[in-house]
């Protein structure tokens, strides 16, 4: 612990954004999706205050989500001063597409003789994966930039603070190796002011890290571990409480796959326990895989526990893709019962959907699409590029190999192509991206959606048109990922990336007033045509009997009939391991039944 002593420390944390192509940050008036990171480190920031790690100084944190709120390192660095004592600019984080702004961030702080520390999934990533650090990594140590790799529980965050406020702040603090317990520690924590700055006041949770499959295109596996470290539902409680009790009640559980929780019954038990014996109006948002369905009452629990929205991780439904790319626990014969039962319990799927497998062309992706939209009963679709991510598999072995993969990491957002294909012209790869989005949210299949929904006893037909009409309008009309979107963008003239002209205030003011005319005309008219969907679905007369191919009951003999097991690579060797397995489970021994070709 430091000497006692009066004084005064600030640690400012800033969750960066990236650079949109034409060199401004993305940012919002309310964002979509709450940084978990930020919440992670601020949670710990008040233990430590709370705790006065410092001794007798006075600790103030100071937090910024560029994704809603424009960071200005001039005027942060004027309160420094006006306000005394010392301060660590803290960048916290930082993914891979994140690293050029950060950097551009922390020049001005150190050039006001601020220290600045950078962490996250890039730096860690890299640690992991690399046996050299790579060179913007250096070239942003030269510059007096350190670096923080893994995890700051368990007291890792008060070493640097003790090391910033004594002037002796290492050039880097690497955690890798040591990954710590999660059960006890500081819950992630917002204050109130900077969780409305999201839609819907929403916060974030993580209750678990951590990921026992093996997939090539992840980072996860490979800094946060293989094996689960999980919180207790006491901790749960009290993070839900305290949210509360700033009258936040929505929450996105950022667990990579909330099933494989070694606790998720107790963690949903204690949900339930607040949400029906106590009344409180909770819900979440949960990431899970596609064997969810398969552990008994893993779906029926999180749901009455207030589990509305899941993300899956679908990916692909080309089953020679998934086992290429190590996603050996997706099996496609599981999809449609998977889905079916969250449809069941009122629940709405968001499914995750890669784009760019070496055996994929624009045409097997138009394809596949359109076999997912007659046969899946997925509500939302969203596409990414398959990614070589810094601190994945895929990336080391293109590394390794010398392969070209584009150098500037503001692109490696899972929405611009980093790489090249072996089938497909960089073009033809761009161009099935834009196909896919176009292909999925036609009106047509929009009113499918809706219909599906409306025809459940459950069903959240205003949510699922309001969720509809963001991911049909990001992409088109703001060039970003939904997930990166939100309401009203923003942009600022001098906040452009540093390698890249200020333009003159005629310009960009010009452009500025002709781009919000043009999408404003264009979101109202997607609006109405939406609201007009909405309300003829709402009062179809057939509204509870509708049916389709995706959404009626499973029967015995469709995997012999379904398009999702014969038009595509790969159907027919997973229907083959799909039937062996059946056998086994019903004889107790192996069939004389042939391999599937895929197995031999």
């Amino acid at each position: 612990m430091a000497n006692p002593s009066s004084g005064l420390f600030h640690l400012v944390m800033i969750k960066p954004s990236h650079y949109d192509d034409d060199g401004y940050p993305i940012q919002w008036f309310r964002s979509a999706i709450p940084s978990n990171t930020l919440a992670c480190l601020n949670g710990l920031a008040e233990d430590a205050r709370r705790r006065q790690v410092l001794g007798d100084v006075d600790i103030r944190l100071h937090t910024y989500d560029e994704t809603n709120r424009r960071v200005r390192p001039d005027r942060i660095i004027r309160m420094i001063r006006r306000a005394g004592g010392k301060a660590l600019i803290a960048l916290v984080g930082v993914q891979s597409n994140q690293f050029p702004r950060s950097v551009d961030l922390a020049r001005p702080f150190l050039a006001a003789g601020l220290p600045v520390c950078i962490g996250g999934f890039h730096i860690s990533g890299c640690i992991a994966m690399l046996p050299e650090t790579p060179k913007e990594i250096r070239d942003a140590q030269d510059l007096g930039i350190s670096f923080f790799a893994g995890e700051a529980e368990d007291g890792r965050l008060d070493e640097v603070l003790l090391d910033a406020f004594n002037d002796s702040l290492k050039p880097l603090y690497n955690y890798m190796d040591d990954l710590p317990a999660l059960e006890g520690q500081p819950p992630p924590a917002l204050p109130k002011k900077i969780v409305q700055r999201t839609l819907g006041a929403i916060s974030s949770l993580d209750l678990g890290r951590g990921c026992p499959y093996q997939c090539s295109f992840c980072t996860i596996i490979n800094v946060q571990g293989r094996k689960s470290r999980i919180r207790n539902a006491d901790d749960l409680e009290r993070a839900v409480r305290e949210n509360y009790a700033q009258g936040i009640k929505r929450f996105f559980i950022t667990d990579d796959n909330f099933a494989r929780n070694q606790r998720w019954e107790e963690l949903c038990d204690r949900m339930i326990k607040m949400k029906v014996d106590e009344g409180m109006d909770i819900g979440f948002t949960i990431q899970v895989d596609t064997l969810c369905h398969k552990i008994p009452n893993f779906i029926e629990k999180a749901t009455k526990g207030g589990a509305r929205r899941i993300f899956i991780g679908l990916e692909n439904i080309n089953p020679d893709n998934l086992i290429g790319a190590k996603k050996r626990q997706n099996k496609i014969t599981d999809y449609r019962e998977m889905l079916q039962k969250w449809r069941a319990h009122g629940a709405l799927t968001f499914a995750g959907y890669i784009l760019g497998f070496p055996g994929d062309t624009k045409e097997s992706i138009l394809r596949d699409i359109e076999i997912i939209k007659r046969e899946l009963p997925v509500d939302i679709l969203e596409f990414f590029y398959l990614t070589p991510l810094p601190g994945s598999e895929d990336h080391k072995v293109l590394w390794q190999k010398g392969t070209w993969m584009d150098p500037d990491l503001n692109k490696y957002d899972l929405t611009h192509r980093v790489s090249h294909h072996p089938k497909m012209s960089d073009r033809e790869w761009e161009e099935a991206y834009r196909a896919a989005w176009n292909a999925y949210y036609t009106p047509e299949h929009i009113r499918t959606i809706m219909r599906r929904v409306a025809a459940t006893k459950f069903g959240m037909l205003n949510s699922i048109t309001s969720t509809l009409l963001w991911f049909n309008t990001m992409i088109p009309l703001e060039n970003v990922h939904p997930l990166e979107g939100g309401v009203f963008r923003l942009k600022f003239r001098r906040d452009r990336r540093s390698d890249l002209p200020i333009e003159s205030p005629f310009v960009f003011y010009l452009r500025l007033l002709k781009e919000l005319a043009v999408k404003g005309r264009a979101y109202w008219s997607v609006y109405r045509r939406f609201n007009a969907i909405r309300r003829e679905v709402a009062a179809a007369p057939d509204r509870l009997s509708y049916s389709d191919v995706a959404i009626a009951p499973l029967r015995e003999n469709e995997l012999e009939s379904l398009d999702l097991f014969h038009g595509t690579r790969g159907g027919e060797d997973a229907l083959a391991r799909r039937r062996r397995d059946d056998a086994i489970r019903a004889t107790g021994h192996v069939s004389d039944m042939p391999e599937p070709a895929a197995a031999n």
